[in-house]
């Protein structure tokens, strides 16, 4: 099963690929794809939507998996993140119906690091051990590295998700509370 992790963001997002035979995971691919800021913003969102769907046509994931909304102080800052958020999910669902997931911050930190507050150091370093002979380089950004545990994250928690309205874990949903 191949598993698209996606970091979303306005001027860019980051996206990491795993792949998951039986219990074991192999790193694919990651990257950022990064948007002019100069455009106008209505056309990045269409820049964005493009950029998805066309992840989707290289790289032929199973299933997708992307991170819900975090809180900002600038709400311009946020509804930007929401509609471009928006447009990867849209492009998504053209070809992914139900076979995209959504996680909090806090819920792959802690997946992946077992700190929900872990800082960006300690998820670089959780991932580079877990993909030790697989990523031979550092990480380009925050946004490559957190995509790549969105989609570690999924890879971990799919089979015990509460599935509601085609999402996991949307919000603030513990993970003590999701197993029960």
């Amino acid at each position: 099963m191949i598993i698209l992790g996606i970091d979303p963001g306005s001027r860019k997002a980051g996206f990491g690929l795993i792949e998951l035979k039986g219990r074991k995971i192999n790193y694919l691919e990651s990257g950022v794809m990064k948007y002019d800021c100069k455009s106008d913003f209505m056309d990045r969102l269409g820049n964005i939507h493009l950029s998805c769907a066309e992840l989707v046509k290289i790289y032929k994931p199973d299933q997708i998996a992307i991170e819900s909304l975090i809180y900002v102080k600038n709400v311009t800052s946020l509804a930007k993140l929401a509609q471009a958020r928006g447009a990867m999910i849209a492009a998504f669902m053209n070809t992914h119906k139900s076979k995209v997931f959504e996680y909090s911050p806090n819920l792959v930190k802690s997946t992946v690091t077992g700190h929900g507050h872990a800082n960006k150091e300690s998820v670089n370093k959780a991932l580079k051990m877990m993909f030790k002979n697989q990523i031979q380089t550092d990480f380009g950004t925050d946004d490559e590295s957190d995509a790549l545990a969105i989609a570690v994250c999924h890879s971990i928690l799919k089979d015990h998700a509460v599935k509601k309205s085609d999402r996991l874990f949307s919000g603030g949903t513990s993970l003590r509370e999701a197993f029960k």
